[in-house]
């Protein structure tokens, strides 16, 4: 392979294929190790508390914890009445066990038009009460689509109901992902001709061009105290890694490999370690390397690429690696080095990232040229298969918000 072509094949990837008081109940689980959760006694009028009650479903066979149980098959009972008048829908909701324990009792509010942010509220709830575990629901996604034409980005709610386009650049946007505090996304952009990195404040709109060197500027991952940036800078020689403080610009350069290159850098969650690709050993494998410089570790040894790292709160580190002439998507613990696949082979899948409840992520599934988004499960073993996110048009790069 040319010089610099894998890393052009990474760069346009994005292009071409551009989640009370309880502790004392009893909770009694159902098949596959998920509590049943009754929604029948939920009383609905209007169009907006239809959907809000659709959306809690959803929701709620999603979660991986809970499953949605037929009438009086559920160890949690939800009731209550979800209605929509003047503009508004309102949700008084109580959860109960079987015996009358409470795990929620509450009313929830929302614009009519936002419907499914109540749903997504109460189903983060009561995934807290009844499981005592995080969810994915209050979580945003960005991606790249085409909507318009052009490769811009787009911002939507956890199951996608609300997508609403970011960007309207009108050129080729790649691989965004969002500061750790959630106040930015960065991402590459073709904007200038040439791929710089942009980051976007998302309290005012206002963008900045954050890195536009000579040669290539991507990577663009912000770090946890969000003072530093990774980077993948051509600007010396080949594409190398650095990170820059972002308020002085001043630049600390980690790698210096003449004959490869590198890209793709995440941070470690508390910023010690970045975790990136680099051609060094003959073909695109995970490297880990202090933040501060020093001798880096080489991490995958398997597949013949791996790319696309995503390191997340778990400590886990998901990526995709190619394997009988597909990509699929790996999890390994750099501290054990021990790493599973998690997709089916049913298709290519690429670019996960973590959702923030550190048990289900987002990935592209490709499909003869098609490319749409689905959430895996960690714990597939519990049997929660990949699901669509998206049915229509073409959804690349995904990065699921904190």
């Amino acid at each position: 392979m040319k010089k610099q072509s894998w890393l052009v094949v990474a760069l346009l990837c994005g292009v071409l294929t551009a989640w009370g008081q309880s502790s004392h109940i009893n909770v009694v689980k159902a098949a596959g190790g998920k509590v049943g959760v009754d929604l029948s006694g939920i009383q609905v009028s209007g169009a907006a508390a239809q959907t809000a009650r659709r959306t809690l479903e959803l929701d709620i066979a999603r979660s991986g914890w809970l499953t949605v149980a037929p009438k009086g098959g559920g160890s949690v009972i939800v009731s209550g009445t979800l209605t929509e008048a003047g503009g508004a829908v309102v949700f008084t909701c109580q959860a109960v066990n079987p015996a009358g324990q409470a795990y929620l009792n509450a009313t929830y509010t929302q614009p009519a038009n936002q419907a499914i942010y109540l749903a997504h509220q109460v189903a983060h709830d009561l995934l807290g009460k009844v499981m005592n575990k995080p969810s994915f629901f209050l979580a945003k996604l960005v991606m790249v689509g085409t909507r318009s034409g052009a490769k811009e980005l787009y911002l939507a709610d956890s199951s996608l109901q609300d997508i609403r386009q970011v960007t309207q650049d009108k050129s080729v946007a790649i691989k965004p992902r969002w500061s750790p505090d959630n106040r930015f996304i960065s991402y590459t952009s073709f904007l200038k001709r040439y791929p710089d990195v942009y980051t976007i404040e998302m309290a005012t709109g206002n963008r900045t061009r954050a890195a536009s060197f000579p040669g290539v500027n991507s990577g663009g991952a912000i770090s946890p105290n969000g003072r530093s940036m990774a980077l993948i800078l051509s600007k010396d020689g080949n594409p190398d890694l650095y990170v820059m403080d972002i308020a002085s610009k001043r630049l600390t350069r980690l790698t210096n490999t003449p004959r490869a290159d590198e890209g793709s850098p995440a941070w470690s969650p508390d910023g010690s370690r970045i975790v990136y690709v680099s051609n060094a050993s003959g073909s695109p494998q995970l490297y880990i390397i202090s933040a501060s410089g020093g001798a880096p570790q080489r991490l995958t040894r398997s597949g013949s690429q791996n790319v696309a790292p995503d390191w997340g709160q778990n400590g886990l580190i998901a990526y995709q690696t190619q394997s009988g002439g597909k990509f699929q998507i790996a999890v390994v613990d750099p501290n054990i080095m021990q790493e599973r696949v998690i997709t089916p082979f049913d298709a290519s899948y690429e670019d996960p990232s973590w959702a923030p409840d550190g048990r289900h992520l987002v990935a592209v599934r490709g499909v003869n040229y098609s490319y749409s988004l689905y959430l895996l499960d960690y714990m597939a073993e519990m049997g929660d298969k990949p699901i669509a996110l998206t049915t229509t048009g073409d959804w690349t790069g995904p990065a699921w918000s904190n």
